[in-house]
């Protein structure tokens, strides 16, 4: 197993735009999680100009497969997203 970070960069008005596709979001995110590919994930707070999502794959095609599916994405309120594969030096 291999970890991968999906990196959000998302547009200016993305907290008042996210409500309407927000369950929609959250219950992909749950579903990955319960599949025990997504470990933790969360919205940059100060500014809010970004996500970050860990997870924890065989292929970073888990984590591509997300975004692609993610009605944040498919909606527009992410500019960009990439993944990146990580090496984690200290912890699990």
């Amino acid at each position: 197993m291999a970890w991968f970070a999906l990196r959000y960069s998302v547009v200016p008005d993305y907290l008042e735009r996210r409500t309407a596709f927000r369950t929609e979001h959250l219950a992909l995110a749950r579903a990955s999680q319960a599949r025990g590919e997504l470990v933790l994930a969360g919205a940059f707070s100060d500014p809010p100009d970004g996500a970050l999502l860990l997870f924890r794959a065989d292929d970073r095609k888990v984590a591509e497969d997300f975004a692609r599916g993610d009605p944040y994405v498919k909606n527009g309120l992410v500019t960009h997203w990439d993944v990146r594969a990580w090496t984690v030096v200290i912890g699990e």
